[in-house]
């Protein structure tokens, strides 16, 4: 569908999410469809509501792809939009069927996990990959990482697509140290910055990183590529009794300015981009923009490093909420707004935060509040589905939300918030006791 609309010169209209996933998931098509000779007209959101989809629906267009969004709104979509529809989505859909002017890609359509076997640019990837685009593999699984899919290597449909971009020559793999900005910070801030896998004492934590550092006699101010070859095994052993997962594969294209060649670190500045709403910036990066498009991403990273650092500070002191099956953080902060829900999903890997109960991350905007829910996979397999969980509650009381089941998202009313955490601890409950 989506070549006969290029071949037909008409404009594509590309809708996507605002994380590095979704800013992912938009770079694949809008390169496949660069690369085409296509045009495309791109917009960035961070949910998809009716009022957008009715607004989309007005626009002269052939063909909307929604990327990483969409199957839980095929019933507007249906309602709304008359032209053709590709919808590359890896959420947990609704159970409305597609109607025939809509092509509909999910996992879950397939009985496969999206939360941990295909990402929404995965989803994407699988639109363009029969347009003899294999060597965009390597972009799909930039936006697997920013879906924290690679804890010990890729699994299901990732799996296929990682074999893509070794079979295209673009993507390498090697062993190494799993440590943040080598190239380009000092080694206690590369520790620090370090979310993925954490690093019990150290993530979050700038005071922790110098003093692991000195306690090791090893210079806390110099950059990883200024170590001896002794020092580097020092590190790599030590770092190793804290998380052994901190050692293992590095997905890597090595064509790729030295900034961008590790997967992983692309996935955290295309996410940059998205907290501070900078998604052209975003999009160029995917493009291959550099130089300026880099400088100001890197700015951009540093910044959100530096805000990240409080939260864990503020998370630290202050902990969690417990409520009897889950717990939960809020701040109407200016500064912690936008890194609740990463500082509650590394504060529970990092240890700071209990792990045996799901965590909801509740920042304030204006009269609603934002919530971002994060569990981990063992209580993933005793029953919990914060997806369902979000969307049950946050519809009881004229919010939004869904998502996995082990991270997912909600929006609501202010005045909603107590009611809102009891009915979702007691949602939880059932959820564990009828497992």
């Amino acid at each position: 569908m989506l070549k006969k609309h290029i071949e037909n010169d008409d404009v594509i209209r590309l809708i996507s999410h605002n994380d590095a996933d979704g800013i992912s998931a938009a770079g694949v098509i809008a390169n496949a469809i660069k690369e085409e000779g296509g045009q495309f007209h791109t917009t960035i959101v961070p949910r998809l509501k009716s009022d957008i989809v009715r607004d989309l629906a007005k626009e002269k267009y052939d063909l909307f792809i929604f990327s990483d969004m969409g199957s839980a709104c095929i019933k507007q979509i249906n309602q709304s939009i008359k032209s053709d529809v590709i919808i590359a989505d890896h959420h947990q859909p609704s159970d409305v069927e597609a109607n025939d002017n809509v092509v509909h890609i999910n996992p879950h359509l397939f009985g496969i996990d999206g939360s941990k076997d295909l990402s929404g640019a995965g989803s994407s990837y699988l639109v363009v990959r029969d347009m003899d685009k294999k060597h965009l593999a390597y972009l799909a699984l930039v936006g697997a990482f920013g879906d924290m899919q690679c804890p010990n290597g890729f699994s299901g449909v990732n799996q296929m697509i990682l074999s893509d971009g070794k079979e295209s020559g673009n993507l390498e793999i090697h062993e190494d140290l799993k440590i943040v900005s080598k190239a380009n910070e000092p080694l206690y801030k590369s520790l620090a910055y370090t979310l993925n896998p954490a690093l019990p004492g150290v993530t979050g934590n700038l005071e922790g990183a110098i003093g692991f550092l000195e306690e090791r006699g090893i210079s806390y101010g110099i950059k990883f590529d200024e170590l001896s070859d002794e020092e580097r095994d020092v590190l790599k052993d030590e770092l190793i009794k804290l998380n052994p997962e901190i050692f293992g594969d590095i997905y890597a294209v090595p064509k790729l300015d030295p900034v961008l060649r590790n997967l992983e670190e692309y996935s955290t500045l295309l996410d940059s981009c998205g907290k501070n709403k900078k998604f052209g910036l975003g999009i160029s990066l995917t493009l291959g923009e550099k130089d300026k498009a880099l400088d100001a991403a890197l700015n951009l990273q540093n910044n959100y490093r530096s805000e990240l650092m409080k939260g864990m500070e503020w998370i630290t002191r202050e902990g969690s909420v417990p409520m009897d099956y889950i717990q939960y953080i809020y701040s109407d902060d200016k500064v912690l707004k936008s890194v609740m829900g990463t500082i509650a999903s590394v504060g529970m890997s990092a240890k700071i935060l209990p792990e045996d109960k799901p965590i909801l991350a509740l920042a304030r905007l204006h009269n609603d509040i934002k919530i971002s829910g994060r569990t981990t996979r063992p209580m993933v397999e005793r029953g919990v589905d914060l997806g369902k969980a979000l969307s049950d509650a946050s519809a009881s009381f004229g919010g939004q939300g869904g998502g996995h089941d082990i991270a997912a998202g909600a929006m609501i009313p202010f005045t909603a918030k107590d009611n809102f955490l009891n009915l979702v601890n007691d949602i939880v409950e059932s959820q564990l006791n009828n497992n």
